[in-house]
């Protein structure tokens, strides 16, 4: 197979964007290391196919897909209702990365949600008296706020690949709001903490007529949200960017403490980015992520130095294996320590896609897994222009759905706020991000070294979101799944893919498989769910597991088994994965 017969292997706007960065075609025979099960399905993967966190978003994106809407379609509809149920995690006032896939055309689209820093925004944005802010005071301050681009990527998709009038879309999201829903436990959990939920924003609406804040079971209301949605499904994108709620967004920025600079004109000026998907093989399959700022090229790193042969290898042993699981960690510590030194908006920064991926660079990368001990540190990819390590703080408040409609269309949409409940601050019945703290907090270290992810006006700031879809050696689709989880995203994504591609599990058993994060020189885990055998053989082999402290898993997907979907949820999250 050519690049020119697969279209999204061309990656022409990366390549005008990236310097040095021209992606290699997708030739050659794909790596036989390990036996492999027949990626071809027999019938072409159809839906309709529905999984994100909420089972109220579902239902409303199935409800969408019944009256023939296409994928993008529902998936407009599953983020307005996860945005009203799962506040914590995404919503209006974010960012989300969308991959497309069209059937027709065997295509896959990038769309680039990602927010972008207010044309005022200098490299000291989060400084103080000459010092970075402490992290909280500056998430919970209005500087942390860029232009919001969930809404704005999604109607650019469903421009170009809806089926359904805009207006339709939004009428679950509309009703559950004025009527009520019924909040969850892990809803409920978010609302008892501190920090954002503790905002006068946040305390106005989760305080009840007694006093008293909602728990589980309740019946949460917000009039103002089905307002601002109903206002959305009339007016369109440009209800976001003009206006009174474009207003009410402005005025919560520039509210104290710490008042930000997010203006009227950073509003009306965001527009979205399509972008073509950067794909690579992967034994039998072909793995398609999001070109930078998200971070996926290091999640096809990973993939990448997974099918070298010592690594294939040892890999191969399966999910039982103590070798296996180290293995693992140790490919993931070298994919960190590169991506963070050299991902970041490449229209800022040049990129080294390309030498990411490089087979030789890539199979050096590789053979320095064995003897590993302690942090691993970044290398020298072809093309790559030396940056400072970054120490970027990625907490947790994310989500991810996946959608495909009858024909075959599919949607793997990775969506935010950034941290829980974003920034804490409102305007319409929804919260702001605080995705501006994705940044590095400092332009450069101590030494003056720069840093690539360093905040500048208009800036996206660096992104560990990484959708993915898989598909086989003729375009066909396969498969979509993705992750929240802050930093630990490339982790989760990769032991799904892993867990199904390699381990041959069914998909909801590689998600409920343990956790392990692997990035500088500690090992963050779900310790219960290794078992005691396991994690004493890990602990003889240097991986000397400790409690999670990053946002947990909510991986969601399904993988296509030739006449039906094999979907899994997240069982660490309250999603569902449908099909009918």
């Amino acid at each position: 197979m050519t690049s020119s017969a697969f279209r999204p292997l061309l990656v022409a706007t990366l390549a005008l964007s990236l310097v040095g960065c021209q992606t290699a075609p997708l030739t050659g025979a794909v790596p036989t290391l390990v036996a492999q099960s027949p990626a071809t399905p027999a019938n072409p993967a159809r839906g309709p196919f529905v999984a994100a966190a909420n089972p109220l978003a579902v239902e409303a994106g199935m409800a969408v897909l019944r009256r023939g809407g296409s994928a993008v379609d529902a998936a407009v509809a599953v983020q307005a209702v996860l945005g009203l149920v799962e506040p914590q995690s995404s919503g209006l006032g974010g960012g989300a990365f969308l991959m497309v896939y069209d059937a027709e055309t065997k295509e896959v689209t990038t769309y680039d949600g990602r927010e972008t820093a207010p044309a005022d925004a200098t490299p000291e944005l989060f400084y103080e008296n000459g010092r970075p802010l402490p992290f909280m005071d500056a998430v919970l301050s209005g500087r942390s706020t860029g232009a919001p681009g969930a809404v704005a990527a999604l109607a650019l998709a469903q421009q170009q690949h809806g089926t359904l009038a805009w207006s339709s879309l939004f009428g679950d999201a509309e009703r559950l709001a004025r009527d009520g829903f019924t909040v969850s436990p892990r809803l409920a959990g978010m609302i008892a903490g501190q920090g954002q939920a503790r905002t006068r924003w946040a305390t106005e609406y989760f305080t009840k007529p007694d006093g008293t804040r909602y728990v589980a079971g309740d019946t949460l209301r917000n009039p103002a949200y089905a307002d601002t949605v109903a206002t959305i499904a009339r007016d369109g994108i440009q209800a976001l960017r003009t206006g009174p709620i474009a207003e009410a967004i402005v005025e919560a920025v520039h509210a104290e403490p710490r008042p930000g600079s997010l203006s009227a004109a950073d509003l009306a000026g965001y527009r979205p980015i399509a972008r073509d998907a950067l794909c690579r093989p992967f034994r039998v399959y072909v793995v398609c992520i999001p070109p930078p700022p998200s971070s996926g090229v290091a999640l096809l790193q990973l993939l990448a130095m997974a099918e070298t042969p010592t690594a294939a290898s040892v890999l191969a042993e399966g999910e039982t294996s103590a070798d296996a699981w180290t293995m693992f960690a140790q490919l993931q510590r070298l994919m960190y320590a590169d991506r963070d030194r050299y991902v970041a908006d490449p229209a800022f920064v040049g990129v080294p896609v390309a030498g990411l991926l490089d087979p030789d660079y890539v199979a050096e990368r590789a053979a320095l897994a064995p003897g590993l001990t302690g942090a691993a540190t970044a290398g020298t990819p072809p093309g790559g222009i030396f940056r400072a390590p970054d120490a970027t703080n990625e907490p947790a408040g994310t989500s991810h759905l996946v959608v495909v409609d009858a024909a075959g269309n599919a949607v793997s949409m990775t969506t935010t706020v950034e941290s829980i409940f974003g920034s804490g601050r409102m305007a319409g019945g929804f919260f702001l991000n605080n995705q501006l703290t994705d940044f590095s907090f400092s332009p450069t270290t101590a030494e003056g070294q720069p840093i690539a992810n360093a905040v500048a006006a208009g800036k996206r700031p660096r992104s560990t979101m990484s959708p993915v879809i898989i598909l086989d050696q003729q375009g066909r689709l396969v498969g979509a799944l993705g992750s929240p989880g802050g930093g630990s995203i490339l982790a989760y994504n990769a032991k799904g893919l892993i867990g199904t591609l390699v381990w041959g599990l069914p998909i909801q058993a590689a998600f409920d498989l343990p956790n392990l994060v692997a990035r500088g020189s500690g090992f963050g885990a779900d310790t219960a769910r290794f078992g005691p055998s396991l994690t004493a053989e890990l602990a003889e082999r240097g991986i000397v597991l400790q409690p999670n402290t990053s946002e947990n898993s909510g991986l969601h997907g399904g993988i296509w088994k030739g006449d039906h979907w094999d979907g899994g949820a997240d069982d660490r999250r309250e999603g569902v994965a449908r099909t009918e």
